[in-house]
């Protein structure tokens, strides 16, 4: 394929405690920035599951979806790697609250996390893509945490 433009489908998930923290990794393959754990999706897995995966083996922390929050594509969603190599990303977002226990570095993709507010986000290092996303998610925290019980 080459340097091709490749079309993956990723998930994150964008996990919240009652404080409407967001809990952030900081990914110390891509170059030490922060965003939401999640990854790609692997052939014949629902996105649903893969964000379960994906968030358990980069942190450590079983999650329960709480809803969608939006599929994002398009150019601010795209990947260019120092091989040269393209990957445009179609992301699948979910709203998640952890099911008990703390989130963990895996040591080897993720070598921080933290519960960041709004503000502290928005002043991270962070993949471009992500300030595109974070206003809805936010956004969603506040309108969809109305709808059900406090995790204890």
């Amino acid at each position: 394929m080459g340097n091709a433009l490749l079309l993956l489908p990723s998930v994150n998930a964008f996990v919240f405690d009652d404080e409407g923290r967001l809990l952030l990794a900081r990914h110390s393959e891509q170059g030490d920035v922060w965003s939401a754990p999640g990854g790609i999706v692997e052939p014949d897995e629902p996105p649903a599951e893969a964000v379960v995966r994906e968030t358990r083996e980069e942190v450590g922390l079983d999650v329960r979806i709480r809803g969608l929050i939006g599929a994002y594509g398009g150019p601010g969603f795209r990947t260019t790697y120092p091989n040269g190599d393209q990957v445009a990303h179609v992301i699948t977002v979910y709203g998640c609250t952890a099911e008990g226990g703390t989130p963990v570095p895996d040591g080897v993709e993720i070598a921080e996390v933290r519960w960041v507010t709004e503000p502290e986000a928005a002043a991270l290092p962070t993949p471009s893509w992500l300030p595109l996303v974070l206003p809805d998610c936010f956004a969603w925290w506040r309108s969809a945490r109305q709808t059900w019980s406090p995790v204890s």
